[in-house]
């Protein structure tokens, strides 16, 4: 197959839980089809990563996003509005984008035009109409619940305002724009039942989050030499991932410490706001990006997953089982994920559920490996990226050889 992939932004390096998961369906997509990929650069830097996607990708074609003045979006916003459309949809329009986009389908006869996000789909309009080719939108998270969620977190007036608009502005728009597309994916079947809650009329499959079980194998146990360390990895400049940090730090990890008062946490990922750097101090770690996370899961006894908001599922989650590390995490953050209190992981919804069980799992052995060796088999049996890969190429070859026969 001929596939089409249009994407927000760049999905190497691997630095978001998105581009990690577009990026692992490509490549395995790649061995059998050919893939061309357009997307935006976040940053100017990131075209070193055209030249590792072109090892498997046939085309590789970006336009650098460009971060306009607030006065500047407003026109435009004010213009999709009025056009019924969500205003934030148009600060990812793009004459250039839409160019390079009728260029490359103007040129290949794709089976398959695939675009990443509710956010992006507008774009399907800017492609020639085809009675062969199909189309499919992924939802990597049911958007209005995100922007709904988000809106309880902000501390900031005019950004609360802003998400709870943009919640009911998505809310009516994306389950009805999306069937103007073949499919719709969503990474678990509490989004498949929310999508189809507010639109039957679609077609809906779940296509979920995964991990590269081969390439991140258990690891040892930390060391008892080094103080007891907690993890909280993510974007730490997304809002749901400042406010679980926050949270985590000023309500949680003070009760941990009245029993373990050595005890660690290491805060790492890119683009920390201002409020996420302040957290930095003798038993907080703040990294901002590395280029490699294993050491930092070495080096910690416990994932901790302390989200109030958010959507979708939790690559972090994924990637900390198959790593062999325990996992703590709230009822939010381990959503759409088919786990198991106390099997998988445990599940804590308050700051002293989520110390107690941080603090026996620190000194319980046999509760450790029990979840270590759960969480592995886990996603080992349902989450691993090649059967996941291989399930959306089937349904791609089924759509075409439906429309075939």
């Amino acid at each position: 197959m001929r596939i089409l992939v249009i994407a927000d932004y760049l999905p190497y390096p691997l630095i978001g839980g998105d581009r990690i998961r577009i990026y692992n369906i490509l490549r395995r997509a790649a061995e059998k089809h050919e893939i061309s990929l357009v997307a935006f650069l976040e940053k100017p830097s990131d075209i070193e990563g055209v030249a590792h996607l072109k090892e498997f990708c046939v085309h590789v074609e970006t336009v650098n996003f460009v971060q306009r003045r607030r006065f500047a979006k407003l026109p435009g916003m004010i213009s999709y509005a009025l056009s019924g459309k969500p205003p934030e949809l148009s600060l990812l329009y793009s004459d250039e984008f839409t160019r390079k986009i009728k260029k490359l389908t103007d040129a290949v006869d794709f089976d398959i035009v695939q675009i990443e996000h509710a956010r992006m789909g507008l774009y399907l309009e800017k492609i020639s109409p085809s009675k062969s080719r199909k189309s499919a939108i992924m939802f990597h998270n049911f958007t209005s619940q995100q922007y709904d969620r988000v809106s309880h977190v902000e501390k900031r007036w005019d950004r609360k305002i802003r998400s709870k608009l943009n919640s009911i502005a998505m809310g009516y728009w994306e389950p009805r724009y999306a069937e103007k597309f073949s499919l719709s994916t969503t990474v678990s079947e509490e989004d498949r039942q929310l999508l189809l809650d507010a639109n039957p009329r679609l077609q809906v499959e779940v296509i979920p989050n995964g991990v590269d079980v081969k390439k991140y194998q258990p690891l040892p146990l930390p060391s008892k030499n080094i103080p007891p360390s907690l993890l909280y990895l993510g974007n730490m400049g997304y809002p749901p991932n400042v406010d679980a940090a926050l949270y985590f730090c000023e309500e949680i990890l003070p009760l941990i410490r009245q029993k373990s008062n050595d005890a660690e946490l290491w805060v790492v990922g890119r683009d920390p706001s201002p409020e996420v750097l302040a957290l930095d101090g003798e038993n907080v770690h703040v990294t901002g990006r590395v280029d490699d996370v294993i050491p930092y899961y070495q080096k910690s006894a416990i994932c901790v997953v302390s989200l109030r908001a958010g959507g979708g599922t939790r690559l972090k989650i994924l990637e900390a089982m198959a790593l062999g590390r325990p996992v703590i995490s709230t009822s939010i953050g381990c959503e759409g994920l088919d786990v198991v209190d106390g099997e998988h992981l445990l599940i804590a919804d308050t700051p002293a559920q989520f110390a107690e069980k941080t603090t026996r799992l620190l000194h319980d052995i046999e509760l450790y490996q029990h979840l270590s060796t759960n969480g592995r088999k886990l996603v080992e049996n349902y989450y691993d990226w090649d059967p996941i890969a291989d399930k959306l190429m089937d349904l791609y070859e089924e759509m075409i050889g439906a429309n075939l026969g």
